[in-house]
């Protein structure tokens, strides 16, 4: 071992040994020889974090942002190992702990000088390339290349970590203890619920995913359902199985961006597709909806959001967490606050009748899906390789524990199209939403 790497394996313990005394916390550091250094007074052996060498000290010293650390981790060269991000996770992020705030900035700064000329290779291969991926300049938005990037990274992927409706949306738990495959099914009944589907009604599904809705809508509510999306492997999967159920007398679905549909519809699912429209698209997005409605037909708005700030320019500043979100997992989104939302439907001549927030439902429902992605890690990394499964992994633990704290919230809307006056023909209360329903799948 070279004089340099005494110096900077010592630099690391110094610094370790402080954090060590101020976040007392249950794991150990995996330095590049080997050794390990615990972060807490009694850490679980199985549970370390790795570095691969004394560069990735050195990129985080030279730029310490959110998107450096993934880089970092989406390269191996800092690796968590004996456990999942969630598990890690759980450990670290104690709430109101002010642990951090107790640590000498001069003391790490001091370790941290041998440090600042090692260099780690980080760059990233899986990052979206087609344009601008904020989605922020109309010119260079591609919706479909948006849609294509995310889902169709093959529908065995996502099978790893879905249910076997494949929905790739907020599960709805009317027990916390109900397993993903309950909550997803519940989901699916509270939206045709929601909408008062009736039978032979006409149905829209805008962003349809791999089908779960229009299929559970026509069989248990007899509708005809349509729907549409940008993404080619969502097209092929559903096909094949309304298909294989005989529901191509009561569903039809084609590949097409919802701002070129026409026609008259009863009712209209927008879920999970919210997201990808962009604030600035809203007008139009609501817009479009009202005019493929009915008088008196239903709109239901699913989609996450954020919380409201001071005013736009600062709302609408990109946090470090959602650049990242939209270079290497979903380009083109951008989230609104509900009272955005619901001025943009009013304005729009909608009628607004319910605003349910499900954000606990989705902080379980992400954490089931990392869960199930991290237990099938091995088959996730021979498909899309070990950078991708990472960045997913991140992700989808970034995202439950996001939704668990408030940072990220997300709202089901109800509306309806009110273009003469009168009543809506909704009935007078919620009570129906919650009934028994005779033959119920």
């Amino acid at each position: 071992m070279s004089r340099t790497d005494d110096k900077t394996l010592a630099a690391a313990r110094r610094a370790i040994a402080h954090l060590r005394e101020t976040v007392n916390v249950p794991i150990s550091v995996e330095l590049w020889d080997g050794s390990r250094e615990p972060l807490g007074e009694n850490p679980r052996p199985e549970l370390r974090v790795a570095l691969a060498g004394p560069g990735a000290i050195g990129a985080l010293l030279r730029r310490p942002t959110l998107e450096n650390a993934v880089r970092l981790y989406a390269t191996g060269q800092i690796e968590f190992r004996g456990g999942s991000l969630l598990e890690f996770g759980d450990l670290v992020r104690r709430p109101g702990d002010k642990a951090l705030k107790k640590v000498s900035k001069r003391t790490l700064l001091k370790a941290a000088l041998p440090f600042l000329f090692s260099k780690a290779e980080t760059p990233v291969q899986h990052d979206y390339r087609g344009g601008d991926d904020t989605g922020r300049d109309a010119k260079k938005r591609d919706n479909q290349d948006y849609i294509r990037f995310h889902y169709d990274l093959g529908n065995d992927f996502y099978k790893l970590f879905l249910d076997p409706r494949m929905q790739y949306s907020c599960g709805y738990f009317t027990d916390w203890n109900n397993t993903l495959e309950q909550a997803q099914h519940d989901k699916l009944d509270m939206i045709c619920r929601k909408l008062r589907l009736k039978e032979g009604e006409k149905m829209l599904d805008i962003g349809f995913g791999w089908g779960g809705l229009v299929i559970h809508a026509a069989q248990n509510y007899g509708v005809q359902a349509h729907g549409v999306t940008l993404s080619d492997e969502q097209y092929a999967y559903t096909s094949a199985k309304v298909k294989e159920l005989g529901l191509e007398d009561r569903i039809t679905l084609e590949i097409k961006d919802y701002s070129k549909l026409t026609g008259t519809y009863d009712k209209i699912s927008s879920i999970g597709m919210y997201e990808h429209v962009g604030i600035d698209n809203l007008p139009a997005y609501f817009r479009t909806l009202y005019g493929l409605l009915r008088d008196r037909g239903i709109l239901l708005n699913h989609g996450i959001t954020r919380g409201s700030k001071g005013n736009t320019k600062k709302f609408r500043k990109m946090r470090p967490e959602h650049k990242l979100i939209a270079k290497y997992i979903f380009p083109g989104g951008e989230l609104d606050h509900i009272g955005n939302t619901v001025q943009q439907l009013e304005a729009r001549r909608f009628m607004v009748h319910d605003v349910e927030n499900w954000r606990e439902h989705y902080a379980l429902t992400t954490r089931k899906w990392a869960e199930r992605l991290a237990a099938r890690k091995d088959e996730a990394i021979g498909m899309v390789g070990p950078e991708r499964y990472r960045l997913w992994e991140a992700y989808l633990a970034g995202v439950s524990f996001a939704f668990q704290d408030g940072s990220l919230r997300i709202f089901q809307v109800v509306a309806s199209k009110h273009s003469a006056k009168g009543p809506s023909e909704l009935p007078p209360t919620r009570a129906d939403l919650y009934e028994p329903r005779p033959n119920a799948a």
